[in-house]
């Protein structure tokens, strides 16, 4: 033990990050708890990969001679197993228990259980009986009629036929994320596929540059309109979109492609339905989650986990796994990681200080799991990605665990949309504060990679709107035919180009678009329930706006292909020589230079500069090599890329050119050589 300490006395995300010193004890018994409770967790087991396989063990097996039934119900005084295979009969087939809640049935005949069979686990605990759907189940399928769930039995004849074993993530490829949802990625009103968004959906992100897919609502949900977030079974997809191999031919297909597919991973929480979730499985309510009102998310209704427990720990680590191993995921986005740090689930709190993030109100419990997680996901697949939805800022969420960090390889800067969203709801556009704009899109925690983004799926939410929608509300309903010019449209696609360029060239290592918002879709989204008459208009996405010749989609399109382009070539989000170059707040003007090119933003709204003097921190000369005013973004064309500016010297002793500034209108410069 006195290794251990003095192994954590000195840790580096204390040298990183200076103003830590005051935590310093706090951080070294995080450490001290990792280190604990991985040795007390593993027991005879080499590695947390090597413990992380329950899903190895407990389900449904099938062997030379029949099927394996494991299931782990500590609370549960009898076990049995019912489905089609017995007619239903809710006794005839009881399981073993042998013991520490463990419980098992063999059943001699490959054919009992036939692929696509539906079963059940009745338990009994406390003397009250109930129909349950198995924890380790890969497939649950509803019934149209009764709405019912139930497990059913996947075991096709032949196995899936990857050919991925030569696809690698590029080693320091910048994430382009291309956030989606099978459910509502095609423009009919229903439900869509993996294979419509697999034939249909990859080709146009392909094509439009994003080289990552993050898959949402995969993990199986009871209700739709959750967006996913309420999970009922973890080693479940949902089958609603399909097959476990049609989500497979969705993988393999993208990863043809190039594309890295990540998941949308649940971890934080747990839908609290009885019949169709893991709640009170074995009869008590303290199996998974925390037992009484500490087992109850406050604002989502949901069940929260209990980190203490290694057998929790066990079955949330082997579900990582199995997304690795069973789908070839390339890595995770975890949600909700600010509700599972603190006990206060970040609610009402204003993380305005460092004791916020080291108080009786951190769970550290939390900490030390997303630790392993991150150390699991790494040790299966060291290319592997991971992403930290987390609005706490938390200290050390993507340094590495042996610095004291929790391992994470990026965080989403979450405070950008809101930045933009106020800004656009409460500041007319030439009282914007060009100061501010920089702070916030340029500070975060040194050395942790963020996921900058303008927009995800929360602003395109009913309730919410999208930027483009802020920007130009009901006129987009009107005025965005080609050939219509129209003042509200003209300034929100400008707008709408230059607040995702500043935002891409700014705000993260990473970027995240939300299916659509790259092109400026119109609408909203809102699932089928009850006050919309379970209507699916606005559960799509209208691709055929963004197709058409004849509406102005097509230039928000072509921008943001070229956007992505641009920092693809340039390796813009890489580049680590960031350099505030000069800032005219009167002006609305912000210059800078990254990746060795120079960027100039002018966000006035009405006033265009003639001869406008910028510094730059090398004599020569430049050119412009790309500016948002192009007409094929449907810009005005005023933005020259033939003129030569040679710099000059003033008696501020700064090398400086002059140039034309459009209002509204973004400019990169290159130095060439003379």
């Amino acid at each position: 033990m006195i290794d251990t300490q003095n192994k954590y006395e000195n840790l580096e995300i204390l040298k990183i990050d200076p103003y830590l010193e005051p935590h310093r004890e706090d951080l070294k018994k995080r450490m001290l708890r990792y280190s604990f409770e991985k040795n007390k967790m593993l027991g005879n087991c080499s590695s947390i990969s090597e413990f992380a396989n329950g899903h190895h063990y407990y389900g449904f097996h099938c062997v030379d001679d029949g099927w394996y039934y494991r299931e782990w119900a500590p609370g549960a005084e009898n076990v049995w197993l019912t489905g089609d295979f017995n007619n239903w009969d809710l006794y005839s087939h009881p399981l073993e228990s042998l013991g520490n809640g463990n419980w098992q049935i063999f059943i001699k005949g490959k054919n009992i259980l036939k692929h696509m069979s539906k079963v059940k686990v009745r338990i009994k605990s406390n003397g009250y009986e109930m129909n349950r759907i198995p924890l380790y189940i890969k497939r649950s399928v509803q019934d149209e009629i009764t709405k019912d769930f139930s497990g059913q039995i996947w075991n096709t004849e032949t196995e899936f036929n990857w050919t991925d074993e030569n696809f690698n993530i590029p080693v320091d490829r910048p994430l382009l994320i291309y956030e989606t949802h099978i459910g509502i990625a095609q423009e009919s009103e229903k439900v869509g596929s993996f294979s419509e968004f697999t034939n249909n959906i990859l080709p146009r992100i392909k094509k439009n540059g994003y080289n990552t897919i993050q898959l949402m609502a995969v993990m199986e949900h009871p209700y739709y309109g959750s967006f996913g977030y309420q999970v009922s079974n973890f080693f479940a997809i949902s089958s609603r979109f399909g097959t476990p191999e049609e989500l497979k031919s969705l993988i393999n297909t993208a990863h043809s492609m190039g594309i890295t597919v990540l998941l949308d991973i649940i971890h934080s929480h747990s839908v609290k339905n009885h019949l169709e979730g893991i709640n009170k499985f074995d009869g008590t309510d303290y199996q998974f989650f925390h037992s009484g009102e500490k087992g109850n998310h406050p604002a989502w209704n949901t069940k929260l986990f209990n980190y203490g427990k290694h057998e929790v720990l066990h079955f949330l680590l082997s579900n990582l796994k199995f997304y690795l191993e069973e789908y070839h995921f390339d890595g995770f986005r975890f949600d909700g990681v600010t509700s599972m740090l603190y006990h206060h689930r970040g609610l009402g709190t204003a993380f305005n200080d460092y004791s916020k993030y080291f108080s009786m109100d951190t769970d550290v419990e939390a900490i030390t799991y997303l630790q392993f997680a991150n150390e699991l996901i790494h040790e299966i697949n060291s290319s592997a990605i991971t992403i930290a939805e987390d609005m706490s800022g938390m200290p050390g969420m993507c340094l590495p665990i042996e610095y004291g960090g929790i391992g994470f390889d990026y965080r989403l800067s979450m405070g950008t949309p809101d930045l933009w969203i106020k800004l656009l709801k409460t500041t007319r556009d030439e009282d914007w504060n060009m100061w501010n704009l920089w702070h916030e899109l340029t500070t975060r925690r040194p050395q942790e990679k963020n996921i900058g983004y303008v927009e995800s799926h929360d602003q395109a939410l009913v309730g919410d709107k999208t930027i483009m929608f802020w920007l130009a509300d009901k006129e987009m309903y009107w005025h965005m035919s080609d050939n219509d010019d129209n003042m509200v449209i003209n300034r929100a696609m400008s707008l709408h180009k230059m607040i995702r360029f500043l935002t891409m060239t700014l705000a993260g290592e990473g970027y995240l678009n939300f299916m659509g918002n790259e092109f400026g879709h119109p609408e909203w989204i809102d699932f089928p329930r009850e006050g919309n008459n379970w209507s699916y208009y606005y559960a799509r996405r209208q691709w055929s706006l963004v197709d058409s010749e004849d509406l102005k989609y097509k230039y928000l399109i072509e921008f943001d292909k070229a956007m992505l382009n641009f920092v693809k070539e340039n390796n813009i989000l890489n580049a680590q020589d960031l350099k505030n170059l000069w800032i005219d707040n009167d002006a609305n003007i912000i210059v800078y230079k990254k990746g060795g090119k120079i960027f100039i933003f002018n966000f006035h709204p009405n006033n265009s500069f003639e001869n406008y003097q910028i510094p730059v921190d090398s004599k020569g000369s430049y050119k412009v090599i790309f500016n948002t005013d192009e007409s094929t973004f449907k810009g005005f064309s005023r933005v020259s890329k033939d003129v030569i500016y040679k710099t000059t010297n003033h008696t501020e002793n700064m090398d400086k050119i002059s140039l034309y500034l459009p209002c509204r209108t973004s400019i990169v410069l290159e130095k060439i050589n003379d």
